[in-house]
């Protein structure tokens, strides 16, 4: 008999559901039978999918205060309590009684686990895959057995927030993204901003074509509005993500998601600018610290930092390890 794998994502975006999906083949591979669950659909009712519109409406038309909520909501552990303690018994019934592991990519998730693994009421491990290499409180629960991160310096921040295990692994990004012959002709700035097409996307594209240095080329996502608005070069949601990659010679993103790891892995240089409150600032800082993705904080920057990005590109080195074999240990 298969052993069973639970992992609790959220549509909250692409990147919590893409590192979902990116493990769940994974592991199906290692011959684990893997149950997908929607966090949004475990909210009774319909105030996840209320939820969901209310944070793409803010981060749409008010980003600005989605940090400053992000930075509220990292206060206290009883208030991931409170907005959790709703979807526990939707998520011990998804998980149900063959399941020998569960694995969760979206924070409150890891909240509403930890503390059913915390009073007993969950008996199996539970895993943490840190989508982001910057680390909220709410990512972080002592409930949790393990997190996972994807550098030392998300591990670091994990444990000073109260993570006891901490493993290091390379990003769970699809097998296309691997690095291959550089694009022909005139350099061309992929601006990603997540499938939502979020942030200041037109002034970066109108930015990064003031240059004269890259040739803006706007990957709006699944934003049509976004789509019919961009006067520069332009294209929407498209299913291989690989190929269109490799039309590009950089990557200019605002969030620091999956998005810019999956474009490291490809080998392209990847710049943050124009970034997004809350989270897109803090994954700006780390990835600048950690020398992966320089953050380009001002437009007089823009040229010079194009330059460097095209000729000598930050090296990206991930660990070796893979998500997989810690999630497939704790199972075992």
């Amino acid at each position: 008999m298969q052993q069973r794998i639970a992992v609790i994502s959220a549509s909250f975006g692409s990147g919590h559901d893409g590192a979902a999906a990116e493990l769940a083949r994974r592991l199906t591979g290692r011959g684990f039978d893997v149950r997908r669950h929607d966090f949004v659909d475990l909210v009774p009712g319909h105030l996840g999918r209320l939820l969901r519109a209310g944070y793409h409406r803010q981060l749409t038309t008010a980003p600005r205060t989605w940090g400053w909520l992000l930075a509220a909501a990292g206060a206290g552990a009883s208030t991931a309590a409170r907005l959790t303690a709703m979807t526990d018994q939707a998520l011990l019934a998804a998980i149900g009684p063959d399941t020998t592991a569960v694995v969760s990519t979206y924070p409150l998730a890891s909240q509403a686990l930890g503390r059913l693994r915390e009073q007993g009421r969950l008996h199996i491990p539970v895993c943490t895959y840190l989508t982001d290499l910057s680390v909220h409180p709410l990512w972080i629960h002592p409930g949790v057995d393990v997190h996972i991160g994807l550098h030392d310096d998300t591990a670091r921040q994990a444990k000073e927030l109260g993570a006891t295990d901490v493993r290091v692994t390379a990003p769970a990004v699809a097998p296309g993204f691997t690095p291959g012959p550089t694009a022909a002709g005139r350099p061309r700035a992929l601006i990603v901003a997540g499938a939502w097409g979020i942030g200041a996307v037109e002034r970066a594209a109108a930015d990064i074509a003031a240059t004269g240095v890259a040739d803006p080329v706007v990957l709006c996502g699944r934003n049509e509005r976004l789509r019919r608005r961009v006067g520069h070069r332009k294209t929407g949601w498209v299913d291989d993500m690989p190929a269109l990659l490799r039309t590009g010679h950089v990557v200019v993103q605002n969030a620091g998601g999956l998005s810019s790891l999956e474009a490291l892995s490809a080998g392209l240089p990847v710049l943050t600018y124009r970034c997004i409150p809350g989270h897109g600032r803090t994954n700006a800082a780390v990835l600048d610290r950690i020398g992966w993705v320089p953050w380009i904080r001002d437009r007089g920057e823009l040229a010079d930092g194009l330059r460097r990005a095209l000729t000598d590109p930050p090296r990206f080195a991930p660990a070796p390890g893979r998500p997989e074999d810690v999630v497939a240990e704790l199972a075992a």
